[in-house]
């Protein structure tokens, strides 16, 4: 009795190969595609870390938040 004998071997090595590049290719996957699990910060909310870290006074919040609506 041979290895490759019988119970469609190949096929089976195919699938193998099949699942193991999709296993991949969802890790490999870029994160940032539209729609797809996380949205990038946009610069209002970068902004808005910014005030509630202490980095920048209410003053300088608003002003900035002023440029960034106009």
């Amino acid at each position: 009795m041979h290895l490759f004998e019988g119970h469609y071997w190949g096929m089976h090595v195919f699938w193998w190969v099949v699942w193991v590049i999709f296993i991949i290719w969802i890790f490999v996957t870029p994160w940032d595609i539209p729609g797809q699990r996380t949205k990038k910060e946009t610069p209002l909310d970068i902004l808005k870390k910014r005030y509630a870290s202490g980095e920048i006074d209410r003053q300088q919040f608003e002003d900035m938040r002023k440029d960034l609506q106009n």
